[in-house]
């Protein structure tokens, strides 16, 4: 069946209407109609996926997205939405690899929506570290368990081959002594060990989305990791944010940040794996 790129048209544009005056059950649908009249068009795909992503239908948003995707696979909005909706389905890290595709999209084609892509990328970010420090807390009380179900059975045993009771005794007191020490070790590293681990926005590198080592400043006064910027003035000799021209010797060394982020690495050794 030939593609009806008019009715597409018609219909997309009318879904649009319907979705700004907030209508997303008549924007969806008629979305559905343009992708019927014209399945070719990756762009109506993604359109009914922020639809379906408003309404909460996250599964379809995606199905959408990854068959605007396969028609187009440098579509920006298609990873972007992706994203989002793999956001809102808690899959972290599937957000994550799809919202820095969309950013490095962005960067190629020096797009106006990089802002708006870099905070939703820190978002997912952040959701997927915190999904590992919740498995980190779990693991760690899983191992105290462990430990403390060890020293039971080692002490069952060695109870059960004593000879009298003064050596049950003796054997008893002393496993009591050692479950004491234990359970205080855990204790007192339990306070520094589960504080929640937050890297601060001021000192993450939009660009590679790590921690800065070696910060220096831009014209606009935005400061980036030295090493990320300058291999991106290779390809782009533009400011990520305002666009405008930008060359290396532009870049000054941001010597108070740097100081700031050593200490806070030094003091937090764990973000140099955030």
């Amino acid at each position: 069946m030939a593609a009806d790129r008019d009715r597409a048209t018609m219909l997309k544009e009318e879904g649009n209407r319907r979705f700004q005056a907030g209508d997303l059950i008549a924007a969806e649908s008629l979305y559905s109609k343009a992708i019927i009249a014209d399945d070719k068009n990756p762009s109506l795909y993604t359109n009914r996926a922020i639809a379906r992503h408003r309404l909460g239908l996250h599964e379809h948003a995606v199905s959408d997205c990854l068959a605007s995707l396969k028609l187009n696979p440098k579509h920006l909005k298609g990873y972007f939405v992706l994203s989002q909706s793999q956001l809102d389905m808690d899959s972290f890290k599937e957000a994550l690899e799809s919202g820095l595709t969309a950013h490095r999209l962005c960067v190629e084609t020096n797009d106006k929506s990089l802002g708006v892509v870099t905070a939703h990328v820190l978002r997912c970010k952040k959701a997927r570290w915190e999904q590992l420090e919740k498995i980190r807390y779990r693991e760690t009380g899983e191992l105290e368990k462990e430990m403390l179900d060890l020293m039971k059975q080692q002490h069952a045993a060695v109870r059960n081959s004593c000879a009298s009771d003064f050596e049950r005794t003796m054997i008893t007191e002393d496993y009591d002594k050692k479950m004491d020490l234990l359970r205080s070790i855990f204790e007192r590293s339990r306070p520094a060990e589960e504080k929640k681990r937050q890297v601060p926005d001021w000192a993450i590198d939009d660009i590679s989305f790590a921690v800065m080592i070696d910060p220096v400043m831009t014209k606009s006064g935005k400061s980036y990791e030295r090493a990320s910027i300058m291999e991106h003035l290779t390809r782009y000799p533009n400011d990520p944010v305002t666009r405008e021209p930008l060359h290396p010797q532009d870049l000054r060394p941001n010597l108070q940040l740097k100081e700031a982020c050593a200490e806070f690495l030094e003091n937090n050794g764990w973000a140099s794996d955030w």
